[in-house]
């Protein structure tokens, strides 16, 4: 047996974003029958809301969308997550440029921005958290859920 691949997907306070596209990432590869071949976590750059559970928006959109057995409590990342994933996806630059100015030296994740799989080209994954209501929070969805479908294809293909 492979070892598993493993992403963890990284915004800032892992309450919104980074939860919505570790429980879309672990739906999509349930639904193609990949559990054996990839692992999926998410973490903050902030460890404000250490111990939480996603946003109540996160979590009414991931129901909405039929994602129904997903649990979560935030957490920061760590430096040794940096030789434990394959690959960590930041949401925005901002993310990315904090992922980059903290990756250790000669470290195996390769840091991207999930959005560069979005076959739509909306790279950025916009913050919705001061959002009234949860347009941006299924906006998100509708993101995280094409940019993962495409890296999945890309590289399962």
């Amino acid at each position: 047996m492979t070892e598993k691949k493993r992403v963890l997907m990284i915004c800032l306070g892992n309450i919104c974003r980074s939860p919505i596209a570790e429980a879309v990432f672990a739906n999509v590869i349930k639904e193609k029958g990949l559990q054996d071949s990839w692992e999926v976590e998410s973490a903050a750059l902030i460890g404000y809301h250490t111990g939480k559970g996603p946003d109540n928006r996160a979590t009414k959109t991931l129901k909405e969308k039929g994602i129904t057995d997903y649990i979560h409590k935030a957490r920061p990342i760590k430096t040794s997550d940096y030789n434990s994933f394959d690959w960590i996806f930041g949401m925005d630059k901002d993310n990315i440029s904090e992922l980059e100015s903290r990756k250790p030296p000669g470290s195996k994740a390769k840091v991207e921005l999930l959005g560069t799989y979005d076959p739509q080209g909306e790279i950025i994954i916009r913050d919705p958290y001061y959002d009234d209501g949860s347009a941006g929070f299924l906006k998100a969805y509708e993101q995280c859920d094409r940019s993962v479908r495409a890296f999945l294809e890309k590289q399962t293909a």
